[in-house]
């Protein structure tokens, strides 16, 4: 039930791991919210299980999911179909999202654009002109409504009669960087705000790093525009990378610290923006050329376009005790932990290591590093 998958979702120090191994053990976020200390002790810490208590008390789920309808926002899980399927597909995806507006379709070209709050007015042009010419065309602008590049870009995109998603390193009812308070509120008329932390959330320094994953998975594409070394926007890009996702970078001057980033990026083989024609086109290319149906699994319930014959013929010909761990495995390799927390059956993690590497020698599934396992591609 909603309200209690809420309810989780809100209670402070409990993470996205925390909830898959409680998910995991209990089935639902119901039983969770009614199972015993003691229970409970096996999986969190103590701090952990201290907010839980303190939680329980404090929350009246009916009245606090009410409150939550009242202001407008909407909650969903992966359990939802509703919930964005580019985001389904990224590791440690957020079990739980929070948004105002309409959420970004599945079916149309996005691109993130990211970069420097204290962008120059190179940045600035470009920014605006990338996002004017992007919204133009219908693609929708991810981005994290920050000061700079970001929010340049997305205020170029409405402008030009698009639509932008906002991720925020906050709750959705909180307004950050205040000075955005104009295009917040402009976002909402055609467009989504966005973010895995419960309303009422300060933007605090540690929410952004993980914010920052959400971006690159609502995106098809990203597009670097100035980062320093070391920057917030180069967490963006590993993840992007991990995600399997686009990135180009608009080259700039050797001698500005705010180039330094892209250069190093490019460096490293990153695409390079030199035309917003030549990007989009490269980009729907890509992207029409990867629109394949996919099949992505929610606890509930499955999505499905068309199933790979194949693979079906794999799980068929594999013992019983096996079958239900090959279901589990994506091509994007998984922790043991990932695993085994939704796997649910009672079964060990010894255990449950000796039937991965049985799939293994079975030539069906392979082991990409230490503790991590993947189907096998057929």
């Amino acid at each position: 039930m909603r309200r209690y998958d809420y309810w989780l979702c809100s209670i402070p120090g409990i993470g996205n791991r925390s909830i898959e191994k409680l998910l995991g053990r209990f089935g639902s976020a119901k039983d969770v919210y009614t199972a015993k200390d003691g229970e409970l002790a096996e999986l969190l810490k103590e701090g952990q299980l201290a907010e839980v208590r303190n939680s329980r008390r404090n929350w009246i789920p009916d009245k606090e999911y009410g409150k939550l309808k009242e202001k407008g926002i909407v909650f969903l899980t992966r359990e939802d179909a509703d919930y964005p399927d580019r985001l389904m597909m990224i590791p440690d995806a957020p079990y739980g999202i929070f948004y105002k507006g309409a959420l970004p379709s599945n079916d149309i070209l996005s691109v993130a654009i990211i970069g420097a709050r204290d962008c120059s007015e190179y940045g600035s042009y470009v920014a605006g002109e990338l996002g004017r010419f992007l919204g133009e065309r219908g693609v929708q602008v991810i981005s994290g409504m920050a000061r700079g590049i970001d929010g340049i870009s997305q205020e170029a995109a409405l402008l030009a009669g698009g639509s932008t998603t906002g991720v925020l390193g906050c709750g959705v009812d909180i307004c950050y960087p205040k000075q955005n308070q104009a295009l917040y509120h402009k976002i909402l008329e055609r467009g989504c705000i966005l973010s895995s932390y419960p309303p009422g959330t300060l933007p605090k320094a540690q929410n952004f790093p993980p914010r920052n994953r959400i971006v690159s998975g609502l995106a098809d594409a990203v597009v670097v525009i100035e980062a320093r070394n070391k920057s917030g926007t180069l967490i963006t890009v590993d993840m992007a990378l991990e995600q399997g996702k686009e990135v180009y970078v608009v080259p700039g001057r050797i001698t500005d610290r705010l180039s330094d980033g892209c250069n190093g990026l490019l460096k490293q083989g990153a695409g390079i923006l030199l035309s917003p024609e030549e990007f989009l086109a490269e980009i729907r290319e890509l992207w029409e050329g990867n629109r394949l149906p996919v099949k992505i699994e929610r606890r509930n319930q499955s999505v499905s376009g068309m199933e790979n014959p194949k693979e079906k013929s794999v799980l068929l010909k594999l013992p019983e005790e096996l079958q239900r761990i090959y279901e589990l495995l994506d091509y994007m390799p998984k922790s043991v932990e990932e695993i085994w927390a939704k796997l649910a059956d009672g079964t060990g993690i010894s255990e449950l290591n000796i039937k991965l590497m049985k799939l293994c020698l079975m030539d069906v599934a392979v082991q990409e590093s230490n503790g991590y396992f993947g189907r096998k591609a057929i």
